[in-house]
């Protein structure tokens, strides 16, 4: 299904309600998977592979960091590169990326929950069960390499072979990512021929990022990536990602695909709970259409030559400080990829509050995201708010209905279980106004008097979701 990457800083920088009315002026002006801007192939130069899709908006949640310019290139340590190399079915955009750490980088991973994980997912989880580093990840585009069996997972072993040869490395310093069409094995031998190509393009400019950014999408609009600086312990750390999706998004974890990097220096076992507490609270929180894929695989490399201070206890200040850089950049990823959902026209974002911890509220917040009938109100405009204290209700996490609170973004609707009168055509112009601007619909709920607050992203369901995937193969 979907996927996204980068375009150029310059792009990210521009402000949020401009770039979303530029950005819907190419979408009216060009069919949704008709978008490009040029044919690229692995004589291209980085700046055209970087270029063929735009920029995804970046809704960083607030916070002492400053976004710069970069994506998975932006931390010390680290070269990436993008090219098409015939892989994918039709079409010349960008399809194989690479990414690579000049020292051995500590590395975690989280991984979809589907029974059938496709090739590249198990084998990265064989490799990173007893391998604490790496130093490259491989992706492609095309073929997801899923439900092939034992001949998909040799080519996955042959791939990560041949980097690690032309890299000088060990095959276990390589990890793989796919996305595609399932049932499709990689067209490994159009792979192994870019391979060369591929790695002399290898760059730490932004251009490199943006290019690696641009090859991992499949139906995305815009490509996602995103860098921020921070201080960790008193010295300049930076954390950058990239990410595709845009349809097959459902939690644990979605269509998705991300590889995430940063110059801190950190210890593996920390380094793996960070991680994956960071996306239980991004990508493990967004949703498009209530289907979890057999690719998903988040990919983070701590390359630690910032020259900070070594994090080895989570309950440190300095464990505390990258923690919330990290939850920054994948929410920020996580939410680009939910404003990119296959033919929507808005973000969804459910905030909630008053419950008894955490868990409990990104459940229910998760739970009203994933409504089709919340997804379906939005499209059409209707303030349905019954369909949201429905999905709340539905969560699996007991609340009075009595302390139960919902707003529409300003507009209250229900407080304390009572449905209160309010503007009817206010509420449904808000929720134009988001869909005409590509914008985010902001939906309000508390459960309680907790301490427990949580969010989720969705978005709109529209008749073009059913057009897009009902061709998808054909």
């Amino acid at each position: 299904m979907a996927a996204c990457s980068l375009h150029s800083s310059i792009s990210i920088r521009v402000p949020q309600l401009n770039h979303k009315k530029l950005f819907k002026s190419s979408i009216n002006a060009s069919p949704r998977r008709g978008l490009r801007v040029c044919a690229v192939s692995n004589n291209t130069t980085m700046l055209e592979a970087a270029t063929y899709i735009p920029a995804a908006p970046i809704f960083l949640p607030e916070g002492p960091w400053e976004q710069v310019p970069g994506g998975v290139t932006a931390a010390k340590g680290f070269k990436a590169a993008g090219l098409y190399g015939g892989l994918r079915a039709k079409g010349e955009k960008p399809d194989l990326a690479l990414v690579t750490c000049d020292v051995d980088a500590v590395a975690a991973g989280v991984f979809t929950m589907n029974v059938v994980a496709a090739a590249p997912v198990l084998y990265c989880r064989s490799v990173l069960d007893i391998a604490k580093t790496a130093r490259a990840v491989l992706i492609n585009a095309g073929q997801a390499n899923a439900a092939t069996g034992d001949l998909g997972y040799q080519d996955v072993i042959e791939c990560a072979a041949a980097v690690a040869k032309l890299l000088q490395l060990r095959s276990a310093d390589v990890l793989i990512e796919s996305t595609g069409v399932i049932g499709q094995r990689i067209k490994k031998d159009a792979l192994l021929k870019s391979l060369p190509s591929l790695i002399r393009l290898l760059s730490s400019t932004t251009e490199g990022a943006d290019a690696a950014a641009v090859a991992i999408t499949t139906t995305d609009l815009v490509c996602k990536s995103v860098a921020v600086e921070t201080e960790v312990g008193g010295t300049k750390v930076r954390v950058g990602g990239m990410a595709k999706g845009s349809g097959m998004i459902h939690p644990n974890m979605a269509t998705m695909l991300g590889v995430v990097t940063t110059d801190a220096l950190v210890t593996s076992d920390v380094w793996r709970k960070m991680v994956k507490t960071a996306v239980n609270r991004s990508f493990n929180q967004i949703t498009v259409d209530g289907d979890s894929s057999t690719n998903d695989t988040v990919i983070a490399l701590a390359s630690g030559i910032s020259g900070s201070t070594a994090i080895s206890s989570l309950d440190s200040l300095e464990a505390t400080q990258l923690q919330a850089c990290l939850d920054a950049v994948m929410q920020g990823l996580a939410k680009s990829i939910a404003w990119d959902g296959e033919g929507a026209t808005c973000l969804i974002e459910v905030s909630v509050t008053g419950a008894k911890n955490e868990a409990d509220a990104a459940k229910v917040a998760r739970s009203v995201a994933s409504s089709s009938l919340v997804k379906a109100a939005v499209y059409g405009r209707d303030p349905n708010w019954g369909r949201i204290a429905c999905g709340a209700g539905y969560a699996g996490v007991p609340f009075s209905q009595n302390e139960l609170r919902i707003a529409l973004g300003d507009i209250l609707l229900m407080d304390g279980g009572q449905p209160l009168p309010f503007d009817r055509n206010a509420a449904s112009d808000y929720l134009k106004e988001a869909g005409e601007t590509h914008g985010t619909v902001e939906i309000h709920i508390s459960i309680g008097n907790g301490q427990g607050r949580g969010q989720a992203w969705g978005c709109d369901l529209s008749y073009d979701y059913v057009k897009i995937n009902a061709e998808y193969t054909t």
